[in-house]
């Protein structure tokens, strides 16, 4: 078998010093390649912490996270950043969209931030994920112009734009009408299979859960079941 996108040992995370506080305790979690999988669990879980940790963006205080073959452990911040940049997508509940870009200079973002400038190749490849969300039409208007469904699928895209093979996904239909959250959804689950890019969708919502083909269910900081 292949070696897993994602390998989480032991993970715990404290926070406080005279008082401390321990949001996750000892998880254990393996994600393999083209994996679709939902991550669960009641407020305060620790489902965000974790996907904070996942995605490179705060460190645990104990245990490891490899991510594509890569351990994190010991990465300073600028190995940490290239990293996140080039390993990892992220699709949030609030589409973070700088208002004034258009949906086009929205994609090219990572991109644009991680090379430092604009390329024909990076607009090249805004387009074609602009088109594949249905979005050819509105590729030039700002982020301001267009609807939330329309604005979190231009969040797809730029997720997609650096072609990573993880994306998280944090509530991403969370602040969308149902007709919007089975187009955003659908749009996710058409790129994990077309593409083979790995999904992590964190949600409250069953209807979503249910349509991904692992259930990962945390409580208490605890991974309290797994199923396929």
């Amino acid at each position: 078998m292949a070696d897993p996108l994602l390998v989480v040992e032991g993970v715990v995370k404290e926070y406080g010093q005279a008082v401390v506080s321990r949001a996750l305790d000892g998880v254990d979690l393996r994600i393999e390649k083209g994996e679709f999988a939902a991550l669960i669990g009641p407020s305060g879980s620790g489902k965000s912490t974790l996907l904070n940790i996942i995605g490179l963006l705060d460190r645990p205080t104990r245990g490891r996270v490899v991510v594509d073959g890569k351990d994190t452990t010991g990465l300073d911040e600028a190995s940490l950043t290239r990293l996140r940049a080039r390993t990892l997508g992220f699709v949030f509940q609030f589409h973070h969209l700088l208002p004034m870009f258009t949906a086009l200079e929205n994609v090219m973002l990572p991109a644009w931030g991680d090379e430092g400038f604009p390329s024909s190749a990076m607009k090249e490849r805004a387009v074609e994920l602009l088109g594949a969300v249905g979005l050819a039409d509105r590729m030039n208007f700002r982020a301001t112009a267009l609807s939330g469904g329309q604005q979190q699928r231009v969040a797809i895209a730029r997720a997609l734009s650096r072609r990573p093979p993880l994306v998280l996904a944090d509530e991403p239909t969370g602040n969308l009408d149902t007709e919007s959250s089975a187009e955003v959804f659908a749009l996710m689950r058409r790129f994990n299979r077309e593409l083979g890019t790995t999904f992590l969708v964190v949600t409250h919502d069953p209807r979503i859960a249910e349509q991904c083909e692992r259930v990962i269910e945390i409580v208490d900081g605890r991974i309290a079941s797994d199923r396929a």
